[in-house]
């Protein structure tokens, strides 16, 4: 007698149910579709013109950032070294090569949650194009490590996984339609300290 009834409702349920579920799943997993990927490092050009999809119309709607628009600059991210392997707080690596051009950058490393870690009056947590050192020919070498190094250094010591934020800005590279083809550094792991 109830069999019907139950079965109706257990399909609302799940209908509805998954539904809710799957769509604030996409809007916190994603900030749009269209991202470019060069090596390990991740950018959704198009996030803030309006040939942005609705997920990430959404996104950045309730994300409540202000974001850079497609003349201002591009932010790239990396959450993999370049074997493929997660950014662990608890690794030392070595971001090496060069920018795509632009006026300035600064590269950031931020926690599992997206934060920037916290800062520290005596550690370096991030680096920008104005201090980092570099050879001859443009290109640079930063550690990102527990230990200090001499040379060009960000402090890397907390727990769970991380990511590397490179941000562009002023750069003709955000208005390009050959983004595909930029050179962009390389993150390599040196070793861990938990392994």
């Amino acid at each position: 007698m109830f069999r019907l009834p139950a079965l109706v409702v257990l399909t609302l349920v799940i209908a509805f149910g998954g539904g809710a579920w799957s769509a604030s799943w996409m809007l916190k997993a994603t900030s749009g579709f269209g991202a470019i990927s060069l090596g390990s490092w991740s950018a959704y050009p198009e996030l803030q013109t309006e040939k942005a999809d609705p997920f990430a119309k959404a996104h950045r709607a309730g994300d409540g950032r202000i974001l850079l628009g497609r003349a201002e600059g591009l932010v790239f991210t990396a959450k993999t070294d370049e074997t493929g392997a997660a950014l662990s707080g608890r690794c030392a690596y070595e971001i090496s090569g060069s920018t795509p051009p632009a006026r300035f950058w600064t590269l950031t490393v931020k926690d599992a949650s997206g934060e920037p870690l916290a800062e520290s009056p005596r550690l370096p947590t991030s680096l920008n194009s104005w201090t980092t050192l570099r050879n001859t020919d443009g290109a640079f070498r930063i550690r990102l490590s527990a230990s200090p190094t001499p040379g060009n250094w960000i402090w890397l010591d907390t727990d769970g996984n991380v990511s590397f934020v490179l941000t562009l800005l002023d750069t003709p590279t955000a208005a390009s339609v050959s983004l595909v083809e930029l050179d962009m550094p390389k993150i390599a792991a040196i070793g861990c300290s938990d392994a």
